[in-house]
């Protein structure tokens, strides 16, 4: 017997010959009633997510995980908004990026063009759904979508809504598939089809990107745990390294542009760690933190290398007093996931020195960390933020989701 892997695999292979030959304004149209839909259908789509919510509560999933999961009316909205963002973007497919003539008379176009079928292997987060498939099929790619079990209601019914968007448009609704097996052999089994799958996207947990990575035979673009520090330097402006700290960390803590650690310099920490640690107390922040922030505040747990390395998604921040930029350079190279990293100072060399010598997706100079994302870049909905470096690195918007074609023009010529 066929597995619904497979199966829905190769539906999504077949829809591509389909795919290529769609016009931007075809896709664009698609897309525009796959929008539509949406909010036509908030209501059933809130529904279906209370049942992924209440079985979550009934789990003990935490307060932060929940709300990566829920949906709202207004969440709906923006999650359909963000494929009309993606409307209004530029078709890179067919974008011709070189041109050159050989002396023998050929003549050489390279383009961009789709991938073919994207796998995505994400955790609980159903925006991530309409992300995917609406960046996947602007570029003329299908999709293979496998979302967590925690979301599969609501996952279940947001696919149903956006194939049924399809149904009177030049788009195959077989370019969207959804994995409703929630076995975890499903998503092994994705790994492994080479020639159906072209490449697997995972976006989610450390533990669930590891799997993938050390188990795909088919190519994979890492998205990376996001371990993200803000450094706070000695000469930084007080008001503004707390504004920037706590967005950083609090405006969003389940996401992966939030920030895990916080660095700060001794001569600031001397004169304000406990006000600035007191502001993260009051939004109830637990912090951890090494000795020398211990003798500075009262009532802290120790921070261990394992606390050092867990990207939390919750309201938990380590704090490490740091002797220096080299100590706090130091600290970030040993830890980070090379997602985003921050240095807030008013000293221009040491900017420049952090900007140059962090290795990172995305590197900040007194901004949050939080603008790590595709919607801030401007490259409307992400598939996902890579921390590799080849092919995409950084928020992956429509032009990571191609590959590149040479088409090449002669007149009768052959090789001696």
């Amino acid at each position: 017997m066929i597995s619904e892997v497979r199966t829905k695999a190769s539906l999504a292979q077949d829809a591509t010959a389909i795919m290529n030959r769609l016009s931007t304004e075809q896709k664009n149209t698609a897309l525009s009633r796959m929008a539509d839909a949406l909010i036509a259908e908030t209501n059933a789509i809130i529904t279906a997510n209370e049942l992924d919510l209440q079985r979550g509560r009934e789990q003990g999933t935490s307060p932060s995980m929940l709300d990566r999961l829920a949906l709202n009316k207004d969440r709906v909205a923006s999650i359909a908004e963000g494929l009309r963002q993606i409307v209004e973007l530029p078709d890179p497919v067919g974008e011709l990026l070189e041109h050159f003539d050989r002396p023998n008379g050929l003549k050489v176009n390279k383009i961009r063009v789709p991938i073919g079928v994207i796998g995505m292997i994400y955790e609980a987060r159903p925006n991530v759904t309409v992300d995917a498939a609406g960046l996947c099929l602007k570029t003329g790619n299908c999709v293979v979508l496998r979302g967590g079990s925690a979301a599969i209601e609501s996952n279940r019914k947001i696919v149903e809504v956006l194939k049924n968007a399809l149904s009177d448009t030049a788009m195959p609704a077989d370019a969207i598939q959804l994995i409703e097996d929630s076995d975890r052999a499903s998503v092994n089994e994705m790994l492994k089809l080479n020639g159906l799958l072209d490449v697997v996207i995972p976006r989610g947990g450390a533990s669930l990107i590891r799997n993938v990575v050390e188990n795909a035979t088919v190519p994979v673009i890492e998205t990376g745990a996001g371990i993200c520090h803000t450094f706070i330097d000695a000469s930084a402006d007080y008001t503004m390294a707390v504004e920037i700290a706590f967005n950083a960390k609090v405006q969003r803590p389940s996401v992966c542009n939030s920030m895990e650690t916080l660095l700060v310099h001794e001569a600031f920490a001397e004169q304000h760690l406990a006000a600035l640690a007191d502001r993260f107390v009051q939004e109830g922040v637990e912090l951890r933190g090494c000795e020398r922030t211990a003798s500075l505040l009262t009532g802290i747990k120790p921070a261990t290398d394992e606390d050092y390395s867990t990207e939390y998604n919750d309201y938990i921040m380590n704090i490490r007093v740091v002797s220096d930029l080299d100590a706090a350079l130091a600290h970030i190279r040993r830890f980070s996931t090379k997602h985003s990293e921050c240095i807030v100072t008013e000293n221009s060399e040491n900017a420049e020195r952090f900007i140059q010598d962090v290795d990172a997706a995305a590197v900040y100079h007194n901004a949050s960390t939080r603008f790590t994302d595709g919607f801030e870049f401007g490259f409307g909905a992400e598939i996902g933020i890579s921390t590799q470096k080849l092919h995409a690195r950084g928020p992956m918007g429509l032009p990571a989701l191609t590959s590149t074609k040479y088409l090449v023009y002669g007149t009768g010529q052959i090789r001696g």
